[in-house]
């Protein structure tokens, strides 16, 4: 059984929670972006978008790198696997569900 740290797992899930920083890693799946290049799109400030890269740093989605004044961030995909395998738990559930559900839907025609 897969041992999960649960304080990390639900900074993943909160950081996944939010559009904006969604929309920001994947972004980031094309290349490492500065803080300006990752507000852009949102019509928001340097310190907004910094709020939702600080979130994401936090779950460990993003590293930051400081380059004089430019902050570049870029994708660290590892954690998304942490919460992939936790979901993976619910697959048999989901299966099971959905298979009885067509079970019954063809047993109703």
């Amino acid at each position: 059984m897969v041992k999960y740290n649960d304080q990390h797992l639900s900074s993943v899930f909160a950081a996944l929670a939010d559009p904006t920083r969604r929309a920001m890693l994947q972004q980031l799946e094309q290349g490492p972006c500065s803080i300006g290049e990752l507000a852009a799109p949102h019509a928001m400030s340097l310190a907004g978008a910094s709020k939702h890269v600080r979130a994401l740093e936090k779950a460990g989605l993003v590293m930051r790198e400081v380059q004089g004044r430019t902050h570049h961030c870029r994708l660290n995909a590892d954690p998304l696997a942490e919460a992939e395998a936790w979901l993976q738990r619910y697959r048999a559930f989901w299966n099971h569900s959905l298979d009885a559900l067509e079970q019954a839907l063809r047993d109703g025609d």
